[in-house]
C-alpha cells in the first residue's frame, strides 16, 4: 500500500466513478482500476460496490476512506510544516468558521490565542459547517466553528453554547419598533430570507426544521448564499430574516433586530477538531474559551445564551 493508491482510492470514492476519477487524476481508467484492485487484494476486503451506478463504498470502504483522508491530510501537513521550518517560518494554525461566528467569539478567541502563542501564525478561513468536516479530515484546517450538528467517527464536536436567534427587519417594517419579543408565527405573513442556499445541510435547514417543528410556514422563502447578502436584502425591505443575536454587530443603521418570544429558538456554536489531534493545543483553547466566557464580553451580552463551557 502506498500514498499513490490512497490518492487514487480517495478520488474514486469522492467521484463515485472510475472514469471521472481518472479524468481528475489525469491517468487512464484501466491502470486506475488495477491499482484499486491491487489495494483491495492486499487488504483482503472489497472497498467498492461496483454492482451499482454510481459506485458505492462498502462498510469497510467507508472506514478506509476516512482513514485515507487523514493520512493524506497529515502528509500534506508534514510537507508544508517542513517547508516552513526550512524557510525559518513560524508554525501555522488554521481555523475554519461560519461567517456569523466572526461577529461573536471567534475574533476574541484568536486574540487570546495570539497572546498565548506569540510565535504561532493563526489563519481564519470562512467555511460552511459541512465543509469543515472534510477540511479537518484533509488537514486543511485545525479547528472549526460551525452551527450544524453532524456525526463523524473521526471528528470530535463540543457544543460551546446555544445562541438565541432574533428577527432582522427593515427599519420601516410595521413590527420593527417596540420592546416586546415577537412570536415566531409572524413568519406566516412574511417573505423569509434564508442563508446559506448552499452547500446543504446548513443554517437555513436548521431554521426550516425549527419552523417545521412548530408547523409554521413562511409566506414566501428567498434563499441567498451569504449572511451579508441576507442582511442587505432585509435592509432593502425584501423580507425579514432569522439570524444569530451576535449578527446585530454586522448592520444596525438600516436593520432593526427584535427578540423572539421563544427561548428555545436557538442555534448552537459547535467547535470541531480531529479526534486524534496530537498538537496539545485543543485543551488550551478550551481553557481560553472558558476564560473568555467568564469575562462576559459585549458580544456575549447581546442576547441570552445557554453557556456550555468545555
Amino acid at each position: 500500500m502506498d500514498l499513490r493508491q490512497l490518492r487514487y482510492f480517495v478520488a474514486v470514492a469522492q467521484e463515485r466513478s472510475f472514469s471521472k476519477a481518472a479524468d481528475i487524476l489525469h491517468i487512464a481508467q484501466p491502470p486506475l482500476s488495477r491499482q484499486i484492485q491491487h489495494l483491495e487484494d492486499e487488504l483482503g476486503v472489497g472497498l467498492l460496490d461496483r454492482s451499482e451506478r454510481p459506485i458505492k463504498l462498502t462498510e469497510a470502504g467507508r472506514f478506509f476512506y476516512d482513514q485515507a483522508l487523514q493520512i493524506l491530510g497529515r502528509m500534506e501537513q508534514i510537507r508544508e510544516a517542513t517547508k516552513r521550518i526550512g524557510r525559518s517560518e513560524r508554525s501555522l494554525f488554521v481555523i475554519g468558521c461560519v461567517a456569523s461566528t466572526l461577529y461573536g467569539g471567534t475574533p476574541d478567541l484568536v486574540r487570546r490565542m495570539r497572546q498565548r502563542w506569540p510565535d504561532l501564525d493563526i489563519e481564519l478561513k470562512e467555511m460552511m459547517s459541512t465543509q469543515q468536516v472534510l477540511a479537518l479530515k484533509e488537514g486543511r484546517i485545525d479547528l472549526g466553528f460551525g452551527r450544524v450538528r453532524f456525526n463523524d467517527p473521526v471528528i470530535e464536536r463540543v457544543v460551546l453554547r446555544e445562541e438565541r436567534l432574533v428577527f432582522a427587519m427593515p427599519a420601516g417594517h410595521p413590527k420593527a419598533h417596540g420592546t416586546t419579543p415577537l412570536p415566531l408565527s409572524i413568519v406566516g405573513d412574511e417573505t423569509l430570507i434564508l442563508y446559506p442556499s448552499e452547500p446543504r445541510p446548513s443554517f437555513a435547514d436548521e431554521v426550516l426544521s425549527m419552523l417545521g417543528d412548530r408547523n409554521l410556514h413562511p409566506k414566501r422563502i428567498h434563499e441567498v448564499r451569504e449572511l451579508q447578502t441576507a442582511m442587505g436584502l432585509v435592509a432593502a425591505a425584501v423580507g425579514i430574516s432569522v439570524v444569530p443575536a451576535s449578527a446585530q454587530r454586522l448592520r444596525s443603521y438600516d436593520v432593526v433586530y427584535r427578540q423572539i418570544d421563544d427561548e428555545r429558538v436557538v442555534s448552537p456554536i459547535i467547535m470541531s477538531y480531529r479526534r486524534n489531534d496530537l498538537s496539545g493545543r485543543i485543551a488550551v483553547i478550551k481553557e481560553l474559551i472558558g476564560e473568555m466566557y467568564a469575562d462576559r464580553p459585549d458580544w456575549l451580552q447581546l442576547s441570552d445564551n445557554t453557556l456550555l463551557v468545555p
